[in-house]
């Protein structure tokens, strides 16, 4: 939602909001908010709480006596014998930009004046219009105005970075003398100087009238983004390519807050993990709500954003945004949150929980190193990846399918590994045991895997059990990519190996169920083997 027009106390004092309930800045800082188009950036105030990330422009505005001139401002400036008026500009007609105060000095006429500021765009000068005049232009009326110059000016709060880098960067950009030389409108033209004034006696400072209006530059609130099930952006549009330093915010309904730029990369990483741990923060109070009115047996594990590899190499857009969840016996994939009770049969996939497979496909571990595993054994299926996103995971469900998704940190990564980890195994424990139809030798045929006892294979029309063996007896397996397994079981009494060879529909969700059941068997006896085998929380969390 916007917020216009909301200023912020005067620097040294406290917020008073009009709400008897005060937030609570968690975090405050300055960044640019840049336009990709354009390529103008200027700069904003972030303000975070736990719920709502503020964004605040500066402007200036009356604080006492009547404004009847709008946003304009008109002041006289006497120009000093020492000092001249007191100010320099930058910009100019030639680069499309207006010319801007981008210096005020203390003690001289423009800070005597109280209302001229820093960004500031002069509109006329002694009642000339300079808003189409080049750089040169306007530093040459400036010098020869007169001792006594009536200058109209407007702030401008989305001035181009160019303008407000020395700013931004906490330090005055270059400066230089202009007075014998063309001026530069990247540059300070500095207008300190005497100028041409024939006038060598002091002049008084200049100031306001006694009833004219006071002014005062503040942060004002312009937007408020909700970060309950926003997302965030490190990715140019349609693109692989990742933002330096920067991101965006995108709250539930769509409003963004622009592309966020920041000074340096660990100024960036400190607002991405805040304000990625306050998102997470709002999603597990979401779902605590949602599993209120759910059973014990149809829980939400975890749900979150990603971002889903798209088929096929001619898309544009290689990735799409899509929310996944894990709840009871289910994996969804929504392309919107679901808010409702009702949203959760409108998934655009629903899997079965115990005949997916995880898998972790690429960390990035510093700017050198890579690495790509597998998390787990199981179906191998091979993937190009020729992009240069890290944190990447797939999800192999029936049919030989699979889904490929990237996550913006490795502690996302880290999360959905232990979550499919928890949801599989609670999935596999309340189920207890699956039965697939299958065939061999043109015989009619029955597999169950069975939580307790194990794999057994039995006669679809007789119910006589052909064989049956243990999780722990399972040795070895080998398939065809198609419908046929070969599963190797190793008889307790001869230590033989024993080959069974059966035939499924959807062999891929066979085998995955396979691994879920005997992963979760594993978990059961010794959960530190499952944690150690946890290849995203290792690498992530140690480096």
């Amino acid at each position: 939602m916007n917020v216009a027009g909301k200023p912020s106390p005067p620097p040294g004092q406290p917020d008073r909001p009009d709400s008897l309930l005060v937030p609570t800045w968690i975090k405050t800082g300055i960044a640019l908010l840049y336009d990709e188009i354009s390529g103008n950036a200027y700069e904003i105030r972030l303000k975070l709480t736990k719920e709502v990330l503020t964004i605040q422009k500066q402007d200036v505005i009356c604080v006492s006596g009547s404004d009847h001139s709008s946003n304009h401002r008109t002041v006289k400036l006497h120009r000093q014998p020492v000092g001249g008026l007191g100010l320099s500009i930058k910009g100019g007609a030639e680069h499309k930009v207006p010319v801007v105060i981008s210096k005020i000095f203390k003690d001289q006429a423009a800070d005597q004046s109280g209302m001229l500021f820093i960004g500031d765009a002069v509109i006329q000068v002694n009642g000339i219009s300079v808003e189409g005049a080049t750089h040169e232009e306007v530093v040459h009326l400036l010098r020869n105005a007169g001792d006594e110059v009536t200058i109209t000016v407007q702030y401008l709060r989305e001035a181009p970075s160019f303008l407000n880098m020395c700013i931004f960067s906490g330090s005055p950009g270059p400066s230089s003398d202009h007075s014998s030389g063309a001026s530069s409108p990247l540059f300070d033209s500095g207008l300190h100087l005497n100028g041409n004034s024939t006038n060598t006696a002091p002049s008084s400072p200049s100031s306001p009238i006694a009833n004219e209006p006071k002014y005062e530059k503040r942060w004002l609130d312009t937007l408020s983004v909700p970060l309950s099930m926003a997302r965030i952006s490190r990715y140019k549009a349609g693109t692989n390519k990742l933002r330096s330093n920067a991101f965006e915010v995108l709250a539930l309904d769509g409003v963004s807050t622009g592309i966020l730029q920041y000074c340096t990369a660990q100024e960036s990483a400190d607002w991405l993990r805040a304000l990625s741990t306050n998102i997470s923060d709002l999603t597990l109070q979401n779902m605590k709500m949602a599993n209120k009115c759910c059973s014990s047996s149809d829980q939400v594990i975890h749900m979150g954003w990603v971002n889903e590899r798209l088929q096929g190499a001619d898309s544009p857009q290689l990735y799409k945004c899509k929310f996944l969840a894990l709840k009871g016996s289910s994996f969804y994939i929504f392309s919107t949150p679901p808010v409702s009770t009702l949203d959760w049969v409108r998934a655009e996939k629903i899997y079965n929980l115990c005949e997916v497979l995880f898998k972790v496909h690429k960390l990035w571990l510093n700017d050198d190193c890579w690495l790509q595993a597998n998390l787990y054994l199981g179906i191998h299926q091979d993937y190009e990846l020729e992009d240069q996103r890290p944190y990447c995971f797939s999800v192999v469900v029936g049919h030989c399918k699979s889904h490929y998704f990237n996550v913006e940190l490795g502690s996302e990564l880290a999360v959905w590994e232990k979550s499919f980890q928890k949801a599989i195994f609670l999935d596999v424990q309340r189920t207890g045991s699956k039965t697939y139809t299958c065939s061999w030798q043109g015989e009619s045929l029955c597999f169950t895997l069975d939580f307790a006892l194990g794999f057994t294979c039995f006669d679809s029309k007789t119910k006589n059990v052909l064989w049956r063996f243990k999780f722990s007896q399972l040795k070895g397996s080998s398939d065809d990519g198609k419908t046929r397994v070969k599963l190797l079981f190793q008889n307790t009494e001869t230590k033989q190996i024993e080959t069974k060879e059966l035939e499924f529909q959807d062999l891929t969700a066979v085998l995955n169920c396979i691994h879920s059941f005997i992963a979760a068997k594993v978990a059961s006896v010794d959960p530190l083997f499952i944690e150690g085998q946890s290849i995203a929380r290792k690498y992530t969390y140690s480096n």
